[in-house]
């Protein structure tokens, strides 16, 4: 990936795509950063040895990709000012702010440009992340790929050809982090109970988890013949997966991924002064 890449922001997500770029093979040099106070700079500066900026602008300057990294309750401003750079460069943009459609944020920058939308989730933080992939008309299949090759430098990518459907990668894989996080909970608390230690019951219930993704991942088998493959006839997993189906759990999970999809689309429409 011989390109030159800013950073809008250097905060958690940033500073792991950073590393995983790195880690990736990208030089250091080929990478800036930018934050308002050098403060918040210089320890991804020391650990990583990037190049960092305190102006957005000037930063832009001789970029291929911008990344936009900030919260979306300032992406307006930060967008409005980078305008006149963004227009005169004409990199290929990337923004991974949940929320803000694609076509609101080209307008901020002044339309016309090559922009993708991008939602990862906090896995990528240790580099085994999942992040769903939108591209405006603008985009060449050079910049597609090389939007690929930046996101899988910390997990898996899944393009969409909608742009409404980064509401479902946000039901299934942005906020499913939380979901897998109850169930431990769930069933640490239930372990408990059962009278294991909760250290014990946590450390099972984490690498069992990680265990049955694994063999997901690797399997040629769909998950309902993984599943079958446990249970035995009349034995101890049919009856909880028996009890987990009477208690209506597909019907829970959809109904919570469909609440989660809504909730995208409104946050959306709000923040873009849709609503």
């Amino acid at each position: 990936m011989a390109s030159k890449i800013t950073f809008i922001g250097a905060g958690n997500m940033a500073g792991a795509i950073i590393g995983g770029l790195i880690e990736s093979g990208v030089s250091p040099s080929d990478i800036t950063a930018t934050a308002p106070n050098e403060s918040e700079l210089a320890p991804l500066k020391a650990r990583l040895g990037i190049h960092t900026h305190t102006d957005n602008s000037a930063a832009v300057n001789g970029a291929d990709v911008v990344v936009l990294a900030v919260k979306p309750q300032i992406m307006r401003g930060v967008c409005e000012a980078l305008r006149e750079s963004v227009q005169q460069q004409a990199p290929l943009v990337i923004s991974i702010a949940a929320g803000l459609d694609a076509n609101t944020i080209d307008q901020w920058l002044g339309g016309g440009n090559a922009l993708v939308r991008c939602m990862p989730n906090t896995p990528s933080l240790v580099g085994i992340g999942a992040s769903g992939l939108y591209a405006n008309a603008a985009v060449s299949d050079a910049q597609r790929t090389l939007a690929t090759q930046l996101m899988e430098a910390v997990g898996i990518v899944e393009w969409v050809e909608e742009e409404r459907l980064l509401d479902a990668v946000t039901a299934v894989s942005g906020s499913a982090p939380a979901y897998f996080f109850l169930m431990f909970e769930a069933m640490e608390e239930a372990a408990v109970k059962l009278g294991l230690p909760a250290e014990t019951a946590r450390r099972l219930a984490i690498q069992t988890a990680l265990g049955a993704a694994t063999m997901a991942q690797r399997s040629d088998k769909d998950p309902a013949t993984l599943k079958q493959n446990v249970m035995s006839p009349g034995g101890t997993t049919e009856r909880a997966i028996a009890h987990m189906e009477d208690a209506h759990l597909r019907t829970i999970i959809a109904d919570a991924m469909q609440a989660c999809a809504a909730r995208a689309d409104a946050m959306s429409k709000e923040l873009s002064g849709n609503d």
